[in-house]
C-alpha cells in the first residue's frame, strides 16, 4: 500500500535526488548493520587465518621473554621499558588485525554510499528522547522485525556452527593425545574453519538485509505528486542551480567554440533546441561560414555566451535546423541557403546601424528540401 502524508496525499513518487540529499544530512543514511557486522568479522578472520602462525609465535616469544631473566635485569629493572618490549613483539600482528577490522568498518558504509561526516545526524532531536516514542519502537513493528531476524540470525549461526563442530568432535578428542603444539594448530584450524562459515553465513544474512534496508529507506523518503512540484518550483527558482546550470553549459565549450563566437556576425537559434553561429566578412569571406553549431545544453551556452559578448541573436527555427543539419563547422554554408541568410546579414546590418528595428524582421522562405524537424527528418518529403 502506498503511504500518505501527514499533509494528505499518497507517496507514490520516489525520492528526488535533492530529497535524498537533504535526508543524508540529517543523517538519515542507508546502512546496514548485517553488512558491517559480515565485513569486520570476515576482515578480522581473514586475517587470523594468514596471520595465525605469526601471531602465536610472537605470543610465544612474548611469554618467554617476559618469564626469562638474569642478574642485569634485576640489577637494572625498568618497567616502562620491558613492557613496551614485550607489547612490541606482538604490536604488528594485533597491529594488522586492528587495520583490517578498521578497513572493513569504513568499506561497508563506503558501499552503500553512506561514508561521511553529517554534524546535523549530531544534532539533539527532542522526539528520540520522548520514552514513549522509544516503546513505540521496541514493541512496534519495527521492534517485532528486528525480534524476527536476531531470532532468525541465532538459529542459523548457532545450526552451521553446532554442524561444524559436531562433524569434527572426533578431530578435537584426538588433540587430547597429542602434545600441545599439534593440538594448539589442530584447534586453531578447526577455529578459523569455523569462523570463516559463519562470517559466510553473516554476508548471506547481509544480502537479505541490505535490499530490505534500501527499500525501508526508499518508502520512509517516498514523496507525494505535490511535493514534487513544489520542489521542482523551488529548484527551478534557486539562483545555485542557474548558477550550476549555466556553469555546466559553460564547461561544454571549448576554447575554440567561444573564439567563434567572438567573432560571429550573427547567432541564429530554433529557439532552445538549436543554435549556430555565422560569420560572414565581405572581402574576406566568399560566402557565410558556421562558426560553430551546437544542441540543447551547448545550443544554450552559446546563447548565453552570445548575450554576454553582445553578438546579435535571432529566432529562425527552420533556417538555424536547416544550417545545423546540412552545415559543418568551418565550412561554408549550403548554396541554397544563400539567399536566407544574405537577407538575415542585410537585416542585422541595418540594425547595427540603427536603420532598423525588430519590427522590420524579414521573413525567410527556404527550399521544400531544406525544411526539417528537430530529428532532421525532410518535413515535406
Amino acid at each position: 500500500m502506498a503511504q500518505e502524508s501527514p499533509g494528505g496525499g499518497e507517496k507514490t513518487e520516489k525520492p528526488t535526488p535533492k530529497k535524498l540529499a537533504d535526508a543524508a544530512k540529517k543523517g538519515d543514511i542507508l546502512h546496514s548493520r548485517e553488512l558491517s557486522t559480515a565485513m569486520v568479522v570476515m576482515a578480522g578472520v581473514g586475517w587470523l587465518a594468514v596471520a595465525g602462525p605469526a601471531l602465536i609465535d610472537a605470543i610465544r616469544q612474548m611469554l618467554a621473554e617476559g618469564l626469562r631473566f638474569d642478574r642485569a635485569d634485576i640489577a637494572g629493572f625498568e618497567p616502562d621499558d620491558r613492557a613496551a618490549h614485550l607489547l612490541g613483539t606482538i604490536a604488528l600482528p594485533l597491529g594488522g588485525i586492528l587495520f583490517a577490522t578498521l578497513a572493513a568498518a569504513i568499506a561497508a558504509p563506503a558501499l552503500l554510499g553512506s561514508l561521511g561526516f553529517r554534524p546535523q545526524a549530531f544534532q539533539p532531536k527532542p522526539e528520540k528522547m520522548n520514552p514513549l516514542n522509544g516503546i513505540k519502537r521496541i514493541f512496534g513493528l519495527q521492534g517485532l522485525i528486528e525480534l524476527v531476524k536476531s531470532l532468525a540470525k541465532i538459529l542459523l549461526l548457532g545450526s552451521i556452527g553446532f554442524y561444524l563442530l559436531w562433524s569434527h568432535t572426533d578431530a578435537i578428542r584426538a588433540t587430547a593425545k597429542t602434545g600441545v603444539e599439534p593440538a594448539t594448530s589442530a584447534l586453531g584450524s578447526i577455529f578459523i574453519l569455523v569462523a570463516l562459515a559463519l562470517a559466510g553465513s553473516l554476508f548471506l544474512i547481509a544480502g537479505i538485509d541490505v535490499p530490505a534496508q534500501m527499500l525501508q529507506r526508499t518508502r520512509r523518503l517516498n514523496m507525494t505528486k505535490q511535493e514534487v512540484k513544489e520542489e521542482h518550483k523551488q529548484s527551478d527558482g534557486s539562483p545555485e542551480l542557474k548558477a550550476a546550470i549555466r556553469r555546466r553549459q559553460y564547461e561544454t565549450l571549448h576554447g575554440s567554440v567561444r573564439k567563434a563566437v567572438e567573432e560571429a556576425s550573427v547567432i541564429l537559434t530554433n529557439p532552445t533546441h538549436f543554435a549556430v553561429a555565422l560569420r560572414y566578412h565581405p572581402g574576406r569571406d566568399l560566402a557565410p561560414v558556421v562558426l560553430a553549431r551546437g544542441a540543447d545544453e551547448i545550443a544554450a551556452a552559446i546563447r548565453e555566451l552570445a548575450h554576454e559578448k553582445g553578438v546579435p541573436v535571432l529566432q529562425y527555427p527552420e533556417l538555424t535546423r536547416a544550417i545545423y543539419f546540412t552545415s559543418r563547422a568551418g565550412r561554408e554554408i549550403d548554396e541554397r541557403l544563400f539567399m536566407a541568410v544574405a537577407t538575415v546579414l542585410a537585416f542585422v546590418f541595418r540594425i547595427e546601424n540603427r536603420m532598423a528595428s525588430e519590427m522590420d524582421r524579414p521573413h525567410i522562405d527556404l527550399p521544400d528540401t531544406m525544411r526539417f524537424d528537430s530529428d532532421g527528418k525532410n518535413i515535406v518529403n
